[in-house]
């Protein structure tokens, strides 16, 4: 499994990089949501990889510790989550304004000839 997690947030993360170097500002955007991705697994495996365990402990009782998953990395992912939806939101309206100002989408403006 940690072969697994190792290889998905290699590929999530190389894809992120490949995207972001990308022309056009869609590309960008999506590299960004990739490389979150890439580190929300991270920040989550840190925790350690934890089957059929509960979250959190019950009420005040006194128990085994290793009998319960992280519950830290879980909510970082949770926060981690909520924050990239908003700024992927604000990515979204950012870049539909330039292009509206610009016509067109390429991170600098300026449309490459085909000829160079």
């Amino acid at each position: 499994m940690e072969l697994i997690l190792a290889l998905a947030i290699g590929v999530l993360f190389s894809s992120g990089i490949w995207l972001i170097l990308r022309p056009r500002s869609f590309q960008v955007i999506t590299g960004f949501m990739l490389l979150s991705y890439a580190v929300n697994l991270f920040i989550f495996i840190t925790g350690k990889i934890h089957i059929n365990k509960a979250p959190l402990t019950l009420d005040g009782v006194p128990v085994d510790p290793t009998r319960y998953a992280d519950p830290l990395p879980q909510g970082l992912v949770l926060t981690a989550i909520v924050i990239g939806f908003a700024t992927t939101a604000l990515y979204l309206v950012v870049l539909l304004g330039s292009r509206g100002l610009t016509g067109t989408d390429h991170v600098d403006g300026k449309e490459r000839d085909h000829d160079e």
